[in-house]
């Protein structure tokens, strides 16, 4: 068990060095880049989604605020 915490001691020194975590996202940017890429439409689709969710609630509220404003003066 010793010889095992030592190692892994080790690696996570070794990963710790700046050089190596400058190496390691220099090495890993071109696969997130494609990654984005591919995921770009996604992230597109949800955005109008979500705002277009906001404005029909936004149209709702309103509507809502309307009819009750209309209640009080007819009574």
């Amino acid at each position: 068990m010793l010889t095992k915490d030592k190692i892994i001691d080790e690696c996570i020194e070794v990963l710790n060095r700046k050089e190596v975590k400058h190496e390691f996202k220099k090495m890993m940017a071109p696969l997130i880049e494609l990654i984005l890429k591919d995921i770009y439409p996604y992230i597109y689709l949800s955005v109008i989604f979500v705002v277009l969710s906001f404005l029909l609630i936004l149209g709702i509220f309103i509507l809502l605020l309307r009819n009750k404003h209309f209640i009080k003066t007819n009574k």
